[in-house]
């Protein structure tokens, strides 16, 4: 080829291209003949170095006959009107392709059973399945169990329900007032009032009435304590005056014991004095209730009332009074001004009440044979209180 012949012209590469072929260059330092630019019409190959051949300057060169070329070691490719161009190894197949892949059986072996070449995440490997397997068992075990002792405590619960359900509830025994109930109990009718026994309030044990009360009874009479007596209002202050009640009835008046068989509080509490079986001061058929204070001078409040009924009420229900018993008051059986007027407008407003020993009325018992004075303690007294 002429020297002096023109050369088709080459347009440079753009710089990021050049920049690629450089950094691969020391790697891929020639080129054969399946990785050639091919040679089309209008294309042209120009490469330009410090010293480069004829050959390379006129894109072609002979090598057994296969052109090819050998670029410099540093080198600038320009190319101009040229289409799939590669750049690096190739490789391309012809006609029908069979691909064979070849496996060490030992090494996938080795991989299945030690679970790393599971495709399946979700299932457990060989090695993890014994302990899932475990954890399952495990849990099952917990949640039968569980349901046995549900099964099992509900079932009791409904047996014992019915037990319970089916067996009569045994009734209160009835509140006697002496030795009926449990020692250490104070007993209550009700209403919060309390029923407080010789031994709660301080009595003496050896002091007793004469003569037996026997049920039941056919009246009720009604006193007060009288002689300026302030009423008292809590255990402590009421159980101070039983104790000197007490003490007064068999030093001073000759009694033997405390003169009534029931006392009523300014605390609504009920205190034993002789109680239901001795008769008291007045009369051995009748049952005596007193109210704790000088109701001449004060007037009761209703928390006395209150166990004024409810102790009525439980002597009828336990038969210690009759159930048409006759109700009055202590100036109905003698000259007295006891219970005080206060008590004698309550009390005469009763169901029970019986205007007995008033003007114009027999006197209070004599259908049964009392005396005219019940004063059955007081022989030789003719003292009014």
């Amino acid at each position: 080829m002429d020297p002096n012949t023109p050369q088709p012209s080459a347009t440079p590469l753009p710089e990021s291209v050049a920049n690629a072929l450089m950094s691969i260059n020391p790697r891929y330092n020639s080129f054969h003949q399946h990785n050639a630019i091919p040679s089309m019409p209008g294309n042209s190959y120009n490469q330009d170095s410090g010293h480069g051949s004829s050959a390379a300057a006129n894109g072609n060169g002979s090598n057994n006959g296969n052109t090819s070329v050998q670029p410099a070691t540093t080198s600038v490719i320009n190319l101009s009107n040229s289409s799939d161009v590669v750049i690096g190894p190739m490789t391309q197949y012809q006609g029908a392709v069979t691909i064979y892949q070849y496996m060490d059986a030992t090494v996938e072996a080795t991989r299945i059973a030690s679970g790393r070449n599971n495709q399946n995440r979700g299932l457990p490997s060989s090695g993890e399945a014994p302990s899932v397997l475990r954890q399952e068992r495990y849990f099952l075990y917990g949640a039968l169990i569980l349901f046995v002792i549900i099964a099992f405590s509900t079932a009791l619960y409904f047996v014992i329900n019915h037990m319970q359900g089916s067996e009569p509830t045994p009734s209160q025994p009835p509140i006697l007032f002496g030795d009926s109930y449990a020692s250490g109990t104070i007993p209550n009718l009700g209403n919060g009032h309390l029923v407080i026994d010789r031994p709660n309030w301080g009595a003496q044990n050896e002091v007793r009435g004469r003569y037996p009360l026997f049920p039941p009874i056919p009246y009720v009479v009604i006193t007060h304590i009288g002689v300026q007596s302030t009423p008292c209002l809590d255990m402590y202050r009421c159980s101070i005056k039983m104790r000197t009640i007490q003490d007064a009835a068999v030093a001073e008046m000759g009694l033997p014991d405390i003169p009534n068989n029931f006392y009523l509080g300014g605390d609504g509490f009920i205190y034993v004095g002789r109680g239901w079986n001795i008769s008291n001061a007045y009369s051995n058929r009748t049952l005596s209730i007193c109210f704790m204070g000088d109701y001449i001078r004060y007037e009761p409040n209703e928390k006395q009332y209150s166990a004024l009924q409810h102790l009525l009420a439980h002597g009828v229900a336990t038969d210690h009074l009759t159930r048409d018993y006759k109700l009055v008051a202590h100036n109905q059986t003698k000259s007295t001004k006891s219970p005080g007027p206060y008590i004698y407008e309550r009390i005469s407003k009763m169901p029970r009440w019986s205007p007995c020993g008033n003007a114009g009325y027999i006197r209070c018992g004599s259908e049964i044979g009392l005396p005219a004075v019940w004063d059955q303690d007081f022989p030789k007294r003719n003292k009014t209180a």
